[in-house]
């Protein structure tokens, strides 16, 4: 008896021992396809008018926010990570970019995916996403006020002025210092941003969902 007890509890932990397996196979499979869908976006970088040209947008944030519906906040943040990576070869910013933007994105989609988790139902991923657009452009003034404009002024030869001068050109004659180019430039795109991501993944989530939920 003792020996049949112990085959069928033998036979129950290699089953879902197979289980997790499968379960985390299937994690690393999502998360990599989505990787590389924002790897992809990421390097597919468009200018716009009245930002300055150092500032570029797009849309590799709407992979990592599907990985976070989908999989949970720790997915995002990984697809955050992966795609920041492998941009480090086309770096103009000495890494710093990359390093806010993975800070910044970490910090939208982990924000959208704790609030989503506990609030499925559709005015759940409204409000998440809302409250993500908020951690990013929040998260922006900080990081662009506190470290990455004084950086590239101090390590990388740029100057307030020509920064302004550069706004100037893109037709946002707002900005004349750094407070006013946190307020006419970093927050109104961080978001437009937000926003224009969180509309594509409200149209598109629940078609994909069958797919992100295999």
């Amino acid at each position: 008896m003792n020996d049949t007890n112990n085959g069928v509890k033998g036979t129950k932990e290699a089953k879902g021992s197979n289980r997790r397996y499968g379960r985390q196979t299937t994690w690393i499979a999502k998360t990599g396809i989505l990787s590389a869908a924002a790897i992809a976006l990421m390097y597919l970088e468009i200018s716009l008018p009245l930002f300055p040209g150092f500032l570029k947008f797009d849309f590799s944030e709407i992979p990592a926010l599907l990985a976070t519906f989908a999989m949970g906040p720790l997915a995002g943040i990984v697809v955050e990570l992966i795609k920041n990576i492998a941009h480090l070869p086309a770096t103009h910013t000495l890494m710093v970019g990359e390093l806010a933007n993975f800070i910044m994105g970490s910090l939208f989609v982990g924000t959208a995916g704790l609030i989503y988790k506990n609030k499925k139902p559709r005015g759940g991923a409204i409000l998440s996403m809302a409250v993500g657009t908020v951690a990013l452009t929040a998260s922006g003034v900080l990081i662009n006020y506190f470290f990455t404009i004084p950086f590239y002024i101090a390590v990388m030869g740029f100057s307030m002025e020509g920064i302004v001068a550069a706004t100037h050109a893109a037709g946002n004659t707002m900005v004349t210092g750094l407070p006013s180019l946190i307020l006419w430039v970093f927050i109104p795109f961080n978001l437009m941003k937000g926003l224009v991501v969180s509309v594509i993944v409200g149209l598109i989530y629940k078609k994909l969902s069958p797919l992100l939920h295999r």
